[in-house]
């Protein structure tokens, strides 16, 4: 049987405010890719997710990102390598001691945002990025896009390099994710979402934003949190999933 992780980005709140329905969305997906504070979260925020996501049995993983709390982490910054190793160790470390706290562990890293995209293609912050990783935990999986820089890298320094695809998110004929700042970037219709995570999950395959089928070959569906109905979306996704006869489990 096919088997696919549904991961969606949690705690992106801070101090009162709140972006993400963390607590039903838990009840969704299998992994959670929890904001540590860089691009959103707080020592709270991170804390009551760690709970949450270890009392429903969901693996928990750090969402490293540049440091961009006003920009939500989506702004193109240049930071220098050790620099950034440092701030993802940072990261990673911050959120281990709420998941332990919880009596859970960090299971895994994948970036956010600008620095998703920006280690595609950049071998020097992807270099950077692992040795981050590699600082905190020497044995993390690095969930990424697939032929990303980052995941080569991350497999040539002995780490599990986990691939993740995006069913609301358009996709270039290269099997790189559309620019935000496009138009048609994001995909909106819960209809499209549902089928195009069925065609990643059984088939490895989706429609690019030309209307060309492409191979993108995921272990892990990225179900974004922040998007309007994106609980009942998810559970779309899942019910419609399992009905295919894909089983939903957690990559770790």
């Amino acid at each position: 049987m096919t088997a696919i992780d549904l991961n969606a980005d949690l705690g992106e709140g801070f101090g009162r405010w709140r972006l993400t329905d963390d607590e039903q969305l838990l009840s969704v997906v299998t992994s959670a890719n929890v904001a540590c504070g860089f691009h959103a979260g707080d020592a709270a925020t991170m804390r009551r997710v760690c709970e949450q996501a270890a009392a429903r049995k969901v693996t928990i993983g750090a969402q490293v990102s540049y440091r961009d709390l006003a920009g939500f982490g989506r702004r193109a910054m240049d930071v220098p390598p050790e620099e950034l190793a440092a701030e993802v160790a940072y990261q990673i470390g911050a959120l281990e001691v709420f998941a332990r706290a919880a009596g859970a562990r960090v299971a895994y890293v994948k970036p956010h945002g600008a620095l998703y995209n920006r280690v595609v293609h950049d071998e020097e912050q992807a270099g950077a990025v692992v040795a981050g990783v590699l600082l905190a935990d020497t044995a993390l999986p690095v969930l990424g896009l697939p032929g990303s820089r980052l995941l080569e890298v991350a497999a040539a320094a002995g780490l599990p390099a986990v691939t993740e695809a995006f069913a609301d998110r358009a996709y270039t004929e290269q099997g790189t994710l559309v620019p935000r700042g496009q138009q048609g970037a994001v995909v909106t219709d819960p209809d499209t979402v549902v089928e195009r995570s069925v065609g990643l999950a059984r088939a490895g395959r989706v429609v690019a934003h030309t209307g060309a089928s492409i191979d993108v070959r995921a272990r892990s569906l990225c179900l974004h949190g922040d998007t309007p109905g994106a609980v009942e979306l998810a559970r779309r996704v899942r019910r419609r999933l399992e009905e295919s006869g894909v089983r939903v489990e957690a990559f770790v």
